[in-house]
């Protein structure tokens, strides 16, 4: 791999600067963000401190970059961590002082934040358990990994009109939503490719079109280059609100979006150099012993486990990575997987290992329920409208005495404001920064959305049901879980005959 720290040297020194000057009150929250964002790091609100994104392909955290992390929590005192809807780790609380040099110990070890934020390429996605799925068509992970060298070397060379989002998908579930994103593709059982494009959540969100059918896994790089040369040629430069490439959609047509996509495919690949050429990881590793538990999950490798574990709100207490690190230190091939919906993954164990592993991860969610997700929130976020960690916290402390079955209630998805960092359109119920308008003024509120899906071949956005004050969604959901509790079913089976009930109880909250 090429090295991106040499290559972006003067770069980081620009984003040095910019940061001594904000929190010298030299820049405004504007400008630094219009420099900082670029490396994947942003002023959190108040602007007394910072955070900082590490951007980790496919959401690969290798023990390097385990013991990196760690060793920065305690260098830098770090008190929170939230791992992020883009298989990225966010470090939040910096002191200002701190910021560029962690940015700095990062590229040295390997991980490079440059386009972690801004109109840049960003982190390449990809679905966690790639490589260890047992039905996967093939394992997606050399190719993502391709794709993340070859987009960062476009940082310098080219102008996006906006942040370029790519991602690999090798299952149904469709973790990293693939078949919306601007760049999705997705793995088929002939050793090949469908590509989608131009999709997106967020303000008028758009499914990805069909832009290509069974392309060799040798030339990804291809479709990349034709996807950023419509981009930067039809993209628009002037109003942000419209730039992102679903617009495309609108402004050039479906058909004309397509054929555009097919000219440059046709042409980037009768130009040809772009061919890549990768081997599947190998794992000599074998596995002994077997275990049953909810959070072990057999891999295609005989006798291995991967074992799920999904803090609270994406947002494991720095304590978790030491004892992680610690822990997996010795066991061989062992490494983590964050999950697009804010979870991760400890893949490649023993089921010693994984028993070892689960024990240690005891603090996580009990329920589908609690392994809701949601965006960091507007007490950090510069742009948020609502705090969505605390309205999570306050759901499940609402929720935790009623001992609803799993499955009573599913999970969550919950966005502080319509940049849908939180992917509330794409879940069977999901919440999204509002104002609730009353005669005593404005309320603190969320949007409820319902009968959202992402999974492959049964995409749909949710649709806005009404919109309910903060202190009345944990009682809403209380009463939802109590109605399918009384029905003898879970969410999924109950919502299929009830959908007028659940539309008449949100309207009872929304009163």
């Amino acid at each position: 791999m090429k090295n991106y720290a040499e290559e972006f040297r003067d770069d980081i020194l620009k984003f040095k600067d910019a940061t001594e000057k904000f929190y010298r009150k030299e820049l405004t929250t504007a400008q630094y963000k219009g420099i900082s964002g670029g490396f994947g790091s942003y002023a959190q609100r108040g602007g007394a401190c910072g955070m900082l994104r590490l951007r980790l392909c496919g959401g690969r955290i290798t023990k390097d970059n385990l013991a990196f992390i760690t060793d920065s929590i305690e260098k830098y005192q770090i008190d929170r961590i939230h791992m992020t809807t883009c298989q990225t780790v966010q470090l939040h609380n910096l002191k200002p002082d701190d910021i560029y040099h962690l940015a700095k110990d990062a590229w040295e070890h390997g991980i490079i934040t440059r386009g972690g934020g801004g109109d840049f390429p960003r982190n390449v996605m990809m679905s966690p358990l790639a490589g260890v799925m047992a039905d996967e068509p093939f394992d997606v992970s050399p190719y993502a990994k391709a794709a993340e060298e070859y987009l960062l070397g476009c940082i310098k060379a080219v102008k996006l009109p906006r942040k370029l989002k790519v991602c690999f998908s090798s299952s149904k579930e469709n973790f990293p939503h693939a078949t919306f994103r601007d760049l999705g593709f997705v793995a088929k059982e002939n050793r090949a490719f469908d590509v989608y494009a131009a999709g997106g959540l967020g303000k008028e969100p758009k499914m990805g079109l069909l832009a290509a059918k069974d392309i060799a896994p040798e030339k990804i790089l291809y479709a990349i280059k034709a996807m950023i040369e419509v981009f930067t040629e039809h993209g628009n430069y002037e109003n942000r609100a419209k730039s992102r490439t679903r617009f495309l959609q609108d402004t050039m047509g479906q058909d004309g979006f397509l054929q555009a996509f097919s000219e440059k495919l046709s042409a980037a690949l009768s130009s040809g150099g772009l061919d890549i050429s990768v081997k599947e990881p190998a794992l000599s590793k074998q596995g002994d012993g077997s275990l049953s538990h909810p959070r072990a999950i057999s891999q295609k490798q005989p006798g291995l486990y991967a074992v799920s574990y999904h803090p609270i709100g994406g947002s494991p207490s720095p304590d978790t990575f030491q004892k992680l690190q610690k822990a997996i230190a010795p066991m061989e091939g062992v490494e983590l997987r964050l999950s697009p919906d804010e979870g991760m993954y400890l893949i490649n164990c023993t089921a010693k290992e994984a028993k070892a592993l689960i024990d240690l991860t005891d603090d996580g969610a009990e329920t589908l329920f609690e392994t809701s997700v949601a965006c960091i929130g507007n007490s950090i976020c510069q742009i948020g409208l609502r705090d969505s960690q605390a309205l999570l916290n306050a759901c499940i402390e609402a929720v935790r005495p009623c001992r609803f079955a799993d499955g009573v209630l599913p999970k969550l998805h919950i966005s502080g404001c319509l940049s849908s960092c939180g992917a509330h359109q794409t879940a069977a119920l999901g919440l999204r920064g509002a104002v609730k308008q009353s005669p005593d003024g404005p309320l603190a509120a969320f949007a409820l959305f319902e009968g959202g899906n992402g999974i492959q071949g049964e995409e749909r956005f949710g649709n806005e049901l009404c919109v309910i004050t903060v202190e009345n969604i944990p009682k809403f959901l209380v009463a939802l879980g109590q109605a399918v509790t009384d029905a003898h079913m879970v969410y999924e089976d109950w919502i299929q005959g009830h959908h007028d009930a659940l539309v008449a109880l949100a309207q009872q909250y929304a009163a």
